[in-house]
């Protein structure tokens, strides 16, 4: 080995020597649990006391032919479609509106992203009392307004699974929005100045300056949301529990009923890695979608 090669793999020493730590934990904490996981789904484990045996793909072969599992993928999918695009266009208008918002931004920046740090427990059960149907504000506001029959919400397997985005609308977007205010704050002013040179209105300069240099903020944000829409869990578990009947039952709550209520533990991991993959697949054709729509 020359001298220059061996100079250069002590070049190296520091950087490994920094993110050591971070990739140990990312191996105990994710890596490992992640390949344990996808072998589990192999076998027929139920238990931390009962011995795994290995049956191939029959969990797969189970987990298409399970009419639940379809459910719980369904609600899912519908909960996907209302979320992302109800918090990406809360989000971005919120942002837009407080750039130009100038004494009480950070103060109003404070406010939406509050409820990001709240305990979603909580926020559970405050949202639960707010939807109850004969007592709960939200329906004596409707009736004040002039809807005589207004909706059962959680009590209804058609309004269940609205409320529950509602809810998770309002406590993510404050997120998301503070990602999407920091990229607008990212655009040259020039181009704004150049724009209002030419005569461009507001609506113009947001079309054609703001939308298109914000795109890789956005597509960042979509693939969060997207994510984001496919691990939820704890809103559905304090409000509804899965109901009425099967109409708020998602993916993770399906897999967690598996594994830690009917002790199928091979099967609620070979739910896991499909629902890996989806959220794989899904991530792959945005990111070939990518070149079409976000420009750098």
């Amino acid at each position: 080995m020359t001298a220059k090669r061996l100079q250069q793999y002590k070049s190296y020493v520091p950087g490994t020597l920094f993110i050591l730590p971070a990739f140990a934990l990312f191996a105990v904490f994710i890596m490992i649990p992640l390949v344990y996981g996808l072998v589990m789904s192999f076998t027929d484990y139920g238990g931390f006391n009962m011995k795994a045996h290995f049956i191939g793909f029959d969990n797969y072969a189970q987990l298409f032919r399970d009419d639940y599992f379809r459910v719980s993928l369904k609600n899912n999918s519908i909960y996907t479609l209302l979320f992302v695009p109800l918090t990406m266009l809360l989000a971005l208008l919120s942002a837009v509106a407080l750039n130009s918002v100038l004494h009480l931004r950070k103060y109003l920046r404070m406010a939406f992203y509050f409820p990001q740090i709240t305990s979603m427990v909580s926020i559970a059960i405050v949202w639960g009392l707010l939807f109850n149907p004969l007592s709960g504000p939200i329906n004596q506001i409707l009736k004040a307004v002039g809807i005589a029959h207004p909706p059962e919400w959680l009590m209804s397997s058609k309004w269940a699974l609205v409320a529950i985005v509602l809810v998770a609308v309002w406590k993510s977007f404050g997120y998301y929005m503070i990602i999407l205010l920091a990229g607008i704050q990212g655009i040259p002013e020039h181009l704004y100045e150049s724009a209002r040179l030419d005569g461009a209105g507001k609506l113009q300069q947001f079309f054609y300056i703001t939308l298109p240099s914000l795109s890789p903020t956005l597509f960042m944000v979509l693939i969060l949301t997207i994510i984001n829409s496919f691990q939820v869990f704890d809103l559905v578990s304090v409000m509804t529990d899965g109901g009425p009947g099967r109409s708020t039952n998602v993916l993770v709550f399906r897999i967690y009923q598996e594994a830690f209520i009917n002790y199928q533990m091979g099967y609620a991991a070979a739910m896991s890695a499909v629902l890996f993959f989806i959220i794989m697949i899904i991530s792959l054709i945005q990111f070939k979608l990518e070149k079409k729509w976000v420009t750098y």
